[in-house]
């Protein structure tokens, strides 16, 4: 049975496949914008990916979250860099953040926790 670190990859890239495949060249034009703003240019990968956390918490967005989480434990951010990084988004975004906060906790934990 796959995981919700699974259920969240194979989700995303049926859709991004299908949605890709409709040949929009808007479309494909945002995701590749979106793809190059984080690649390693002034700053470095690990710094923009957690501005795009607490961007993405503020705007309590939870796919993005996950999205940016996945790349940080992948990038080898540590448990600390995350929360106080997701308490600056906190801090900003308020309390209608919290609920978010939660969820990113926990996908951040099954990160933690998968077997590899």
């Amino acid at each position: 049975m796959p995981n919700q670190i699974e259920e969240f990859n194979a989700y995303r890239k049926k859709m991004n496949d299908k949605i890709l495949s409709e040949d929009n060249k808007v479309v494909k034009r945002i995701f590749n914008l979106d793809t190059n703003a984080f690649k390693k240019g002034h700053l470095d990968v690990k710094t923009k990916e957690l501005l795009g956390l607490v961007s993405s918490a503020v705007l309590r967005c939870d796919d993005c979250i996950r999205y940016h989480l996945e790349t940080c434990y992948n990038e080898g951010i540590s448990k600390e860099e995350i929360m106080e990084t997701l308490s600056i988004a906190t801090l900003v975004g308020g309390t209608i953040v919290i609920p978010h906060l939660r969820r990113a906790y926990e996908f951040w934990e099954a990160l933690e926790n998968q077997t590899i």
